[in-house]
């Protein structure tokens, strides 16, 4: 398994550059973002007016501050940028980052973002529909010399994205759950997220699986990451960190000391799941919280495969 990191935007630059820093120092292996403008009204991290840093300026950022960990997006939602624009985004971090991007992109979830700046959801099926056609256009500029695309939501002529991307192609996640968009991560994807337990993840990915095997895919093209909040205890009796996982339900859990963390992540080894996220959200701040991630790396690091 691979082990990545996943702080939450709600920082100074300088706290989040010097955490981003530590974690590359002590062997974690990649560092993802959400792409969020404020928090969830309806039960998110933090409050809706704290301030968070935007994501795809994070991730040019970041690609200049460090030299080993991979860099992903958790997931960049599609309807706030134009998917030619973010292809040739992405295209000059692959260049600035020496290839290390990871493209994770959705469909588009969160209400209250679209109703503040007049960004229009749609129902789920429109958001799928625009996403799958997305998804095409990324494909096509990154992997094409000229793209064209006659689309209902998208339309490109002879469109270039120069230069192309280190990596041929950046690899692309995407985050879906529902059998429609596990479909075009089956088409599309190199890897695929979802918050999830083991058994969750192994259920889903066999609906993955199916739709490889019906276009003739290999799933094992196809790697699995998924993130779970972990809520690390100093002893083995951890009552009052269980009483923060119940209030972070329905989102899968890890509790208790390192050494016990490591021992349930490997039933996520098990399941196939082939790199776990870990963030931020409950591992304290400061250097409470870099002890922690330092404690986290040193147990699961042996699990590494």
């Amino acid at each position: 398994m691979r082990f990545s990191f996943w702080p939450w935007l709600s920082k100074s630059w300088d706290e989040l550059s010097g955490l981003v820093a530590h974690v590359e120092a002590t062997g974690w292996d990649g560092v993802y973002v959400a792409d969020h403008f404020m928090a969830d009204d309806g039960g998110g991290f933090g409050a809706v007016t704290d301030p968070l840093l935007e994501a795809t300026a994070t991730v040019a950022a970041l690609a200049g501050e460090t030299s080993r960990v991979r860099l992903g997006t958790l997931v960049l939602g599609m309807t706030y940028r134009h998917p030619a624009v973010l292809a040739n985004w992405a295209a000059t971090v692959d260049h600035a980052s020496g290839g290390r991007l990871l493209l994770g992109v959705g469909a588009g979830w969160q209400q209250n973002e679209h109703d503040q700046y007049g960004i229009a959801l749609g129902s789920v099926r429109q958001r799928i529909d625009r996403f799958e056609e997305g998804v095409q256009v990324i494909a096509g500029l990154h992997g094409h010399p000229v793209t064209s695309l006659a689309g209902r939501h998208y339309a490109l002529v002879d469109a270039i994205c120069e230069p192309k991307p280190v990596q041929n192609p950046v690899p692309l996640l995407i985050g879906a759950k529902g059998d429609r968009m596990l479909g075009i991560v089956a088409r599309y994807a190199t890897a695929w997220n979802m918050w999830s337990t083991p058994d969750q993840n192994r259920e889903r990915f066999a609906v993955v699986a199916r739709h490889c095997e019906a276009i003739g895919r290999d799933p094992v093209q196809v790697s699995r990451s998924t993130q779970a909040i972990v809520i690390v205890s100093d002893s083995d009796s951890f009552e009052n960190e269980r009483a923060i996982a119940e209030g972070l339900a329905p989102r899968p859990v890890l509790v208790g000391t390192p050494t016990r963390i490591a021992e349930q992540v490997v039933a996520y080894a098990d399941a196939g799941v082939d790199e776990l996220i870990v963030p931020d959200f409950a591992l304290g701040v400061g250097a409470q919280r870099t002890d922690r991630l330092d404690a986290l790396i040193e147990e699961l690091a042996p699990l590494r495969s």
